[in-house]
């Protein structure tokens, strides 16, 4: 007597206890073991879980196949430019390989088309331009030694996707500008040129908004770290903005020279901005925006603090004088100390170079004498 085979029961009953145990008919059942797969001795066939997972996957991409015909309308001997465009909407829906082979297109073609079309797209271009920035930013940001792959993985966790081939590109494009000259800034013209130290520690100035000096300082408090932004006018010394943060960023030197030149009165015309040469004021973004404002930047030369002395000297006071004097038990507190030092020295503390005037009395004075 014929058994069922091992996939229906593994025991190898008899067709007939099968007949009466399953009540159904002996044709049916013989008629199922006749198309059931066997293996060359006979022997009933077994699937491996590789198997199912392949038919699996080939199904998926019947699917898909049926799918985009039906929506694409074209037929493979359409010309190849219709199918071209035929396939676009699917890009990104479905694996490149699927899309090819539904109309019969080499996937090479179809990539080089794509990257035409991209080009010439508005957003394509908005996105490779953003991404332009973000590159540039990190790569000032980490001292201009970061290659794609790193540069990728700070950007991820920044929360920009982006491939590190992408990147890779990107760079490649804007080597000459920003990533083989590392010494480049931002000319009249908006061309690169050679970073310079126009001031030559010449700490004065005939008018106010004339020269700006900058510099950034940290600060513990407790297990947190503060930064401390802030732009000075030579002429009187006063500080014209600071801001306070919690990251050493070119944001935060963006967001503070933003709000000087906004509130600075009167406007600033040929002004100069000296700094040292951290990454956030080297970045290409703060230089673009210097360029953007007409002004001139100038640089302390590499491991000469003196060049800055004014902008060192402002810290120094502000720690000695204020900031390792008192307790501070929270954020607030030191922001509210950070706001009275910096206030004393504008309207009470005389300063000997402004001939024993305040900062904000040396400002009223000039005034005075232009009207």
């Amino acid at each position: 007597m014929k058994t069922i085979p091992y996939c229906m029961n593994q025991q190898g009953e008899s067709i007939t206890a099968l007949f009466d145990e399953l009540n159904i008919p002996c044709s049916t059942l013989y008629r199922w073991l006749k198309s059931f797969p066997t293996d060359s001795d006979g022997s009933p066939s077994t699937f491996s879980f590789r198997d199912y997972a392949l038919l699996q996957r080939k199904v998926e991409k019947l699917q898909n196949i049926i799918t985009i015909l039906k929506s694409a309308d074209y037929l493979v001997s359409t010309p190849l430019k219709e199918r071209l465009y035929a396939l676009e909407s699917f890009y990104g829906k479905y694996e490149v390989h699927i899309i090819c082979e539904v109309l019969d297109v080499d996937r090479s073609t179809f990539y080089n088309h794509m990257l035409r079309s991209k080009r010439e797209n508005a957003w394509f271009e908005k996105r490779r331009k953003e991404y332009c920035r973000l590159i540039r930013d990190v790569f000032d940001e980490y001292h201009r030694v970061l290659g794609a792959e790193k540069i990728r993985t700070i950007l991820t966790q920044r929360r920009y996707y982006v491939s590190a081939a992408y990147i890779a590109r990107l760079m490649r494009e804007m080597n000459s500008a920003v990533f083989e000259d590392s010494e480049a800034g931002i000319s009249e013209n908006g061309e690169p040129e050679r970073k310079k130290n126009i001031l030559r520690q010449q700490s004065s100035a005939e008018r106010p908004n004339q020269r700006w000096i900058s510099d950034v300082t940290c600060f513990k408090l407790g297990d947190h770290y503060f930064y401390i932004c802030m732009i000075t006018d030579l002429f009187s010394r006063r500080v014209i903005k600071y801001k306070i943060s919690k990251k050493n960023n070119t944001q935060l030197i963006t967001t503070t020279f933003k709000m000087a030149h906004k509130g600075a009165v009167p406007p600033p015309s040929g002004l100069i901005f000296h700094s040292d040469r951290g990454a956030q004021y080297t970045s290409h973004r703060f230089q673009q925006l210097l360029h953007e404002h007409h002004a001139k930047q100038s640089f302390s030369h590499p491991g000469k603090p003196h060049d800055n002395a004014v902008a060192e000297s402002f810290f120094a006071s502000l720690k000695k004088e204020e900031l390792y004097r008192k307790a501070l038990p929270s954020d607030r507190a030191f922001q509210a100390s950070v706001a009275s030092y910096i206030n004393f020295l504008d309207t009470k503390r005389p300063h000997c170079t402004l001939k024993n005037l305040t900062q904000c009395q040396m400002e009223e004075n000039f005034i005075v004498d232009t009207k």
